[in-house]
């Protein structure tokens, strides 16, 4: 199902396109780096609601945009000691059409990433459990930790007696950076719900604003060129406005086929053009 987006008014993204366009080179188009991103899910009165961050103005990749949190897989995130529970690697390689390393890494990435950036911990002492009190001042320690590469996901895990929870993660969607970006990324969509007695928070210093939100006003303000979104999340924010619950959101096996968007001039202006799964 082909969809046309209309074109963010981010000047950054713009002054890209303008570069590509007076020298279109797809061999010059970076290789895609992996990376992972998860939707944490909640109900509410008014129906369900998604965690998001707006990157901050200063960052080199879609600053402004509203994102789910996530990033770049880590060479460290295919370790084999990483404890895990849950549906083994060999399963998440099946499900991603990967192989088990590659899907070791996804996998870890989504957990490690959302650790670090919202502070929410999908790991447990046992295959049933999840981890206590990680807003304590020992638990930020760690998160400094794995910011700054001083220690991997396995390590942390392994010294506290954890395991990784991948069955607490749904599979959503998978996105490649179109070819006229300079920074391109693979990206694997995720879903989550944030588990009870951990809370979302603010503390990354990649965002300015980090805040549950109704997908209905995100897109409303999305539409108005109040709020910047690309097209991966406005689909993904679509998804979530349609939901019945949380629960049935994270659970649902979409159909799920790699999309990459394309500039495309219609006649009447450029849009980015993506070829959607039914």
């Amino acid at each position: 199902m082909l969809r046309d987006f209309p074109i963010s008014e981010s000047p950054s993204l713009r002054a890209r396109i303008d570069e590509w366009l007076a020298d279109p080179d797809p061999s010059s188009s970076p290789t895609p780096r992996l990376a992972a991103t998860v939707m944490f899910v909640r109900d509410a009165a008014a129906g369900v609601e998604v965690f998001m961050l707006r990157r901050v103005a200063t960052m080199a990749f879609a600053p402004r945009m509203m994102v789910f949190p996530g990033g770049g897989v880590d060479s460290r995130d295919a370790e084999e000691s990483l404890p895990w529970a849950g549906p083994s690697p060999a399963e998440w390689a099946s499900r991603l059409r990967v192989d088990e390393s590659r899907a070791r890494e996804l996998v870890a990435a989504a957990v490690r990433e959302v650790f670090e950036e919202c502070g929410v911990l999908l790991a447990g002492p046992t295959p049933d459990s999840i981890v206590e009190d990680v807003a304590s001042e020992h638990w930020r320690e760690q998160r400094r930790r794995l910011l700054d590469r001083e220690a991997s996901l396995s390590q942390v895990l392994q010294e506290h007696g954890l395991l990784l929870r991948s069955d607490l993660l749904g599979y959503r969607a998978h996105w490649v950076t179109p070819v006229f970006e300079a920074r391109r990324y693979d990206t694997r969509f995720f879903t989550a719900a944030v588990p009870s007695g951990h809370r979302a928070d603010d503390q990354t210093t990649e965002a300015d604003l980090a805040a549950w939100v109704r997908p209905a006003e995100l897109l409303q303000a999305w539409e108005s060129g109040e709020a910047l979104m690309l097209p991966p999340t406005v689909v993904a924010v679509e998804e979530v406005a349609a939901a019945a619950s949380a629960a049935e959101f994270i659970a649902e096996q979409p159909v799920i086929e790699t999309v990459q968007p394309e500039l495309v001039d219609t006649g009447s202006g450029l849009v980015m053009r993506a070829d959607l799964p039914r």
